[in-house]
Formats: C-alpha cells, sequence, structure tokens
C-alpha cells in the first residue's frame, strides 16, 4: 500500500501551510533523509524530509499551492517494487483550510463549505432545514449558508450578505460568478441592522471592536488619490493582529533611561583589535538584557490566567527586519554566553532569517524582547510588547550629546533606552529597578565579563 506524506505541523498553533516547493518529482528514488519540499509557514520556509525510502509515486498537493491543512495528504510513496497500479487504490485528494472556520482578519466567521463535487466522486445534497422565510432569493434564517472561500472573501470586500444571496455552484453553493453578479447588478440588500440594545460590559481583558475599513472605504476616507496596492501576505497578516492584540489585551507602560556608551565603545574597540571578533553595540545590549533579568528575575515572566510565570531559562528574542516584515530569533541562556558568541550566534541568525532559513525553535518563543533602532538613526521609541513576554527593550541610536559631569557641562555618547512593560507582571518598581541595573552594566562593561 503506498505510504502518504503529510502535511506536518511545524508548530503548535500551525494549522495549515503553503507548499513552496517540490525538491522531487513523480518517479523519483527517494531515501530517508531526503529533502522533498519547502513547507512555508507565516514566518519562514522550512524543508521536510522522507522518513520512509521507495519511490514518489504521486504528488497530491502541486507546488505553489496555500492554504493546506496539517495531516493533510500531499504525495504517496511506492515501496520498494510496489506496483504502480497500487496508487489508483489510494482516494487521497489534498485538504485546503477552510476559511470559514479560520476566518481571516476581517471576514466574518461561519462553516466550513462542503468540497465541490469532482468527477467520478459521488456527491449527496446536504440535507436542508424545513422551509423558512427567505430574504430576498437568498437563503432562510438561521440557514447553513454554502459558499467559496473566495466567493466569502469578495462579498466581505463588497459589504454584501452571503445569507441575501443565491448561489449557482453545485448544491446552491454561492460561487464568485454570484458575488461578480451582485455587484453588477447593483448589491444585494445588505442584512438588516439589529435593534439598539444596551452595550454589555465587556470582560477584562477581552479586546475591544474596532472599526475596520474596506478598501473603497479607505481610498474615500484618503481623499481618492492615487495609490498602488501591495497584497497583504501571511507574516503582515500575523504581525498586524497579535500587534492589535497586545495594544488592546496588554496594559502597557513605559520606563526610560539614558545610558552614557563612551566606555562601551572603548571596550568594543580593544575586543576587535585583541580578538579580531566584530562585537556589535547590539551584542552588548543583549548580553547586558539578559544579565540583568538574572538579577532583577521579576521581569523575566509572562502573565497567564492561572498564575505569573517567571521563566528560570534567559532566552532574549532579537527582532531583525525583513523586507515584508519582521521576525525574532532567539539567544537562548544569552546570559551565560559570553559576548563573542553572542556577537557569533546574531549573525548567524540575522543572515537565516533574512532567507527564510531559520529553524521553527530559533524564533518562536523567547522569554524577553529586544528592538533596536539605533542603526536607522532613531533617537528613542516604545516598543509594543510580543506576547506572551512580559517586557520589551526599545534602543535607540548611540550619538554625542551634553550631558553635566561632575557639575561641568561636557560631551558624552549618550544612548536612550525605553522598556515597555505588561503592568499584569512587572509593577513600576520591578522596571525602575532591571533599567538601573542595566544601565550600570552598559556604563561599565566589564562588569558583563565577571
Amino acid at each position: 500500500m503506498p505510504i502518504q506524506v503529510l502535511m506536518p505541523a511545524l508548530s503548535p498553533t500551525m494549522t495549515e501551510g503553503n507548499l513552496a516547493k517540490w525538491h522531487k518529482k513523480e518517479g523519483d528514488a527517494v531515501k530517508a533523509g531526503d529533502v522533498l519540499a519547502e513547507i512555508e509557514t507565516d514566518k519562514a520556509t522550512m524543508e521536510i524530509e522522507a522518513v520512509d525510502e521507495g519511490t514518489l509515486g504521486r504528488i497530491i498537493v502541486p507546488e505553489g499551492t496555500q492554504g493546506v491543512k496539517v495531516n493533510a495528504p500531499i504525495a504517496l510513496i511506492l515501496g520498494e517494487d510496489e506496483d504502480p497500479k497500487a496508487l489508483e487504490q489510494v482516494k487521497a485528494k489534498p485538504a485546503l483550510a477552510p476559511t470559514a472556520t479560520t476566518p481571516s482578519p476581517g471576514e466574518p466567521s461561519g462553516r466550513p463549505s462542503p468540497p465541490a463535487k469532482r468527477e467520478g466522486e459521488g456527491a449527496v445534497a446536504p440535507p436542508k432545514p424545513a422551509p423558512a422565510p427567505r430574504a430576498g432569493n437568498g437563503h432562510a434564517a438561521g440557514e447553513r449558508i454554502f459558499i467559496s472561500p473566495l466567493a466569502r472573501r469578495l462579498a466581505h470586500q463588497a459589504g454584501l450578505d452571503p445569507a441575501r444571496l443565491g448561489g449557482s455552484g453545485p448544491h446552491g453553493r454561492i460561487v464568485k460568478a454570484d458575488i461578480e453578479a451582485a455587484v453588477a447588478s447593483g448589491g444585494a440588500p445588505r442584512a438588516a441592522a439589529p435593534a439598539a440594545r444596551p452595550p454589555a460590559a465587556a470582560p477584562l481583558g477581552a479586546p475591544s471592536a474596532l472599526p475596520s475599513y474596506r478598501k473603497e472605504q479607505v481610498i474615500a476616507l484618503a481623499g481618492n488619490p492615487p495609490y498602488t496596492e501591495v497584497p497583504i501576505n501571511a507574516m503582515r497578516r500575523v504581525i498586524a493582529r497579535r500587534l492589535t492584540e497586545s495594544k488592546q489585551t496588554v496594559p502597557h507602560f513605559y520606563l526610560t533611561v539614558d545610558c552614557d556608551i563612551d566606555k562601551l565603545l572603548e571596550a568594543r574597540a580593544a575586543i576587535a583589535a585583541a580578538a579580531e571578533v566584530k562585537v556589535s553595540v547590539n551584542d552588548f545590549v543583549i548580553k547586558a538584557a539578559a544579565l540583568a533579568l538574572r538579577k532583577v528575575p521579576e521581569a523575566n515572566a509572562s502573565w497567564s490566567e492561572d498564575a505569573i510565570l517567571r521563566w528560570n531559562a534567559v532566552d532574549i528574542a532579537v527582532a531583525v527586519a525583513l523586507d515584508d516584515g519582521l521576525i525574532t530569533p532567539i539567544v537562548k541562556n544569552a546570559d551565560q554566553k559570553g559576548l563573542a558568541q553572542i556577537a557569533a550566534e546574531m549573525k548567524d541568525l540575522s543572515a537565516r532569517a533574512r532567507t527564510g532559513k531559520l529553524k521553527l525553535t530559533e524564533f518562536q518563543g523567547g522569554t524577553f524582547s529586544i528592538s533596536n533602532m539605533g542603526m536607522f538613526g532613531v533617537k528613542e521609541f516604545a516598543a509594543v510588547i510580543n506576547p506572551p513576554h512580559g517586557c520589551i527593550l526599545a534602543v535607540g541610536v548611540g550619538e554625542q550629546r551634553p550631558v553635566v559631569k561632575n557639575g561641568a557641562l561636557a560631551v558624552a555618547s549618550v544612548m536612550s533606552c525605553t522598556l515597555a512593560c505588561d503592568h499584569r507582571v512587572v509593577d513600576g518598581a520591578v522596571g525602575a529597578r532591571y533599567m538601573q541595573v542595566f544601565k550600570k552594566l552598559i556604563e561599565a562593561p566589564a562588569t558583563m565579563l565577571l
């Protein structure tokens, strides 16, 4: 019996993936450990390897397919000396993730649409409820609506209510042509607004409803200027969703300190001259942030509904800018590593992050975040917390500024750093103590070596 190759779950929360590329073609010999294909997640492209030997008999999911459900078959491998006719006995077909059960941001939720009837397959029309008053030529109130994912998205963009549309697809399924026809005819009637009622009190920590604008509304509000449309990729959607949730549900507060980095710059130059190791200012920041967490462990924590979790490991997630978003590779146990090791790891992680070659464990997780925009000349900024982290440290540019030393005016290289704290986990006094320790380490870099 042919062996099914399944879409792997590359993270505990992954429900679907995109099949970016096949490295084998039908008829190729396959050995355990051979790279079969590349799978795209919202953050990276990862290779999947064969665990069985034989011949790649059939590719079920062609490369370029998006939204393939986890554990759906994507290919079949024939065992040694297995007759290719055995492939005909396997009815495996790709399962695409239904947008109805996991709607993309801004789309209405609903039930999954039934699969379209395929040639050679029998199909049974789903049972319908007893006739009920219908809205126009659409569906009865409470009736299950069968609509393709593309049609649902187009209906949402056009502001149409699928419940008030008729479907011309199999078993009355609403398809793209039905949406286009409705738009061409001036649109279908929208659902009546419910009677006003006093707003219910939202549970503590629940995100508040925010206005959502369709593209046409945004263009009109902007005054109809010319524009270039940039498609929203999976990474950008995840960034938008997570940061919106963070600002809605996490009570941020901010603490800023100015650090004199003259001694740090001298130490950096001395290390480069003596050991020929290129250590960046950011590497010093990572080391100082990690050591400060060891001295103020209350800041190395996350909120949960059951308990505050104080982490025993110090894993620093460092934001790296990509062309279409950002990713946070992790320096694990950063408090236990020297500056040279941190520098080497960050160089490797950053390079592989920009080519989408990070392993899942290298960018998911961490206990604390750092975002450094000093290389862009940004003096000071406040970053958004990346849940479940309890804090994120925003680092500005190191620049010469006038300062007062020993009662006299002087010039020093100063770097502003702002800590954003989750007030559910880190109180003001804890955050202040953390920044005091961090500032002392940055201003006396030799103490990081003790």
